[in-house]
């Protein structure tokens, strides 16, 4: 298989997939009456990158906008929930915390065909290579350190006090984690994996200590932030659909993880394996984590073999259901494919964590 150019292949729109299409009057005329400031007619275009929740550009005489919303046909059960990212976008715009401005949740599929929400369109960069190539080393320190600021602001929220104490349990969020990604991988299990069996059975019963109960994003990482094209400064955090309360340091350590990741020819995560992170400018998974620990006060390091062995089996798990999704017909990227040897190696570097922490 032919290495992808993920820059190219995941930036910009697209004419929208045949099994997403979706009745332009009819929003258009939805909008007008729920939005402020709306001017039909519009017109829909689908963003390239994400595996999940189709996200389309909305262009219309005067603004334009986004629009996320479930995917159509068979899902996993509390996959895809639009409307709680929508809540945790409200709360976080609340904040001044660098996210677009949510603007309509709509629950009746009768208008497209699934429920979905309309936010602001933020106007910036995506670098979908971890090592940002044609940025220079001055740019890649001050984004990986703007980057590493806002994840530590994000964990600095009392839940309570932004208005989302109830947005998850909060305790015991590894375990339950661990719980619901086993369910999440047996329902589009494909193949028998022996690293993802040992892992299964191994991480309940060796959980890292409690930890503080935070707003957790879940998917944080380089390519799910908008960077301002003219400045250093991160304008949006994106993809919020597996934010809940937990653990910081889970949510932390998985970020961690583009230092650790198998390379890729597919559409999976990009790495910064091999690289010369020196001469690029990008600090050692080492010095981030001690920039994140003197920024919090949390410091995932003394168990980083731990939630990193958790880590790798939740994103294997994750994998495994863009297979599931492939193969029932409800992925939503022309990308979405998960190369079954990628998801072994993930199964098999969380076994090797697991083996670190002494399993």
């Amino acid at each position: 298989m032919t290495p992808i150019d993920r820059q190219a292949a995941f930036s910009g729109t697209k004419d929208v997939s045949s099994g997403l299409r979706i009745d332009t009057d009819r929003l258009a005329a939805h909008l007008a009456e729920h939005i402020a400031g709306f001017v039909p007619p519009l017109a829909a275009r689908q963003f390239r990158g994400g595996q999940s929740n189709p996200t389309y550009l909305i262009d219309t005489p005067i603004r334009r906008y986004v629009l996320r919303r479930k995917p159509p046909g068979k899902l996993l059960p509390s996959a895809h929930a639009v409307d709680r990212e929508f809540r945790v976008l409200q709360a976080l715009h609340a904040q001044g915390f660098p996210v677009a401005t949510p603007l309509h949740y709509c629950h009746d599929e009768d208008i497209i065909g699934t429920a979905f929400y309309v936010m602001g369109f933020v106007d910036g960069h995506v670098f979908w290579e971890p090592h940002m190539p044609g940025a220079a080393a001055p740019e890649r320190a001050a984004v990986y350190d703007a980057m590493n600021g806002t994840i530590a602001r994000l964990h600095g929220y009392d839940p309570a006090a932004i208005g989302l104490a109830d947005f998850g349990r909060g305790d015991n969020y590894v375990s339950r984690q661990i719980e619901r990604w086993s369910r999440q991988y047996r329902a589009s299990q494909t193949e028998t994996i022996d690293d993802m069996e040992r892992l299964i059975a191994w991480l309940p019963q060796n959980l890292p200590p409690p930890a503080p109960v935070r707003l957790v994003h879940g998917d944080y990482r380089l390519d799910n932030v908008i960077v301002a094209d003219d400045r250093i400064d991160i304008l949006a955090v994106l993809d919020w659909e597996l934010a809940t309360l937990g653990d910081p340091l889970a949510d932390f350590s998985y970020h961690l993880m583009q230092w650790f990741m198998p390379p890729s020819e597919t559409a999976g995560s990009g790495t910064l394996c091999g690289r010369d992170l020196e001469a690029l400018g990008i600090p050692s998974a080492e010095d981030y984590a001690a920039r994140y620990a003197a920024r919090t006060g949390l410091d995932p390091r003394p168990h980083l073999p731990v939630y990193l062995a958790y880590n790798f089996f939740r994103l294997a798990a994750i994998y495994q259901g863009i297979a599931g999704r492939v193969r029932d017909g409800t992925a939503t990227s022309e990308h979405a494919y998960a190369d079954p040897l990628q998801i072994r190696e993930l199964a098999r570097r969380g076994w090797a964590f697991a083996c670190e922490a002494g399993a």
